[in-house]
């Protein structure tokens, strides 16, 4: 996961957004995914635009090994002040990285909601806007330290199409990362462009 991940920022100058299921227009990549764990179905280098969305969104930093139980204690604190707030989670749940190295990360564990709450007690929370724009889409089924083949994957399909991404990525989560045993997870990755 390490050198995958802070190699794609580099080559493609970082990678990121997302968007919920019938909030992008797509089209059409006839590219299959190389990931064994990928399904034939499953879109690779999928171009979207992705549409703002309010998130609320807890902003933190780890380690790449221990990056899944890092980001699955954020979800857990979002959705925690989430409840206080009586905010409604509007999506699925996504990680946006910010920067990355080879021994870390910085990110934002954020969740879609319909409507801003109130402003929230605790510092740490915050009520923001979700990326905007271009993208292409991906998808990783599986263990989440499995990632590296996926990332690879796109590390060289950005390299050879020639394309340049933003200075940050978007994992989002198709299934709850909180309760999802780690083997079974859906993450849809987004890649904006410049």
């Amino acid at each position: 996961m390490i050198v995958s991940r802070t190699l794609l920022l580099p080559v493609a100058a970082a990678l990121a957004a997302f968007s919920l299921s019938g909030a992008v227009a797509q089209t059409p990549n006839p590219s299959p995914p190389p990931a064994a764990t990928a399904t034939p179905n499953d879109p690779f280098g999928e171009q979207v635009t992705m549409a703002e969305m309010t998130i609320v969104y807890l902003e933190g930093s780890g380690q790449w090994d221990s990056a899944f139980e890092t980001i699955v204690a954020a979800f857990k604190s979002v959705f925690d002040a989430m409840d206080k707030l009586g905010a409604k989670a509007n999506g699925a749940p996504m990680t946006i990285y910010t920067a990355t190295d080879d021994t870390g990360f910085q990110f934002q564990a954020a969740v879609p909601v319909a409507q801003a709450p109130a402003p929230p007690p605790d510092g740490n929370i915050k009520v923001g806007k979700s990326p905007t724009g271009t993208a292409l889409k991906f998808v990783h089924r599986g263990s989440y330290d499995e990632m590296d083949t996926t990332y690879d994957a796109i590390a060289h399909h950005l390299d050879d199409k020639k394309l340049e991404a933003k200075d940050l990525f978007v994992e989002q989560y198709m299934k709850d990362p909180i309760t999802t045993p780690e083997d079974n997870l859906v993450i849809e990755i987004y890649v904006p462009l410049k």
